[in-house]
């Protein structure tokens, strides 16, 4: 399954920063970042439900969010770039 996670945490507070980092993280333990708080993630369903759960333990809803995108299997190969982009490996393995 392809995934496409996009996040906006509220960072100007400590915590905050805080919170960021601990997103940003979990999402690089499952994908590619392509921009700073967009990340491409092949996996399993698996996978997927420990991608969210760990998400939503790590955010503060109130005031973070995180959008999940399921896309079709492809598309992220067939993705477009313009200007300054990376072109991850989706069909290598994920080494952290």
């Amino acid at each position: 399954m392809e995934l496409l996670v996009t996040y906006d945490i509220e960072s100007v507070s400590p915590e905050g920063a805080a919170r960021l980092r601990r997103v940003a993280k979990i999402c690089e333990g499952h994908g590619y970042r392509v921009q700073k708080s967009v990340f491409e993630i092949t996996c399993t369903t698996p996978d997927r439900l420990r991608l969210e759960a760990a998400l939503a333990q790590a955010i503060k809803p109130g005031t973070d969010s995180v959008r999940i995108y399921p896309l079709d299997g492809g598309t992220l190969r067939a993705a477009r770039h313009l200007g300054r982009a990376v072109d991850p490996p989706h069909d290598a393995p994920l080494i952290l």
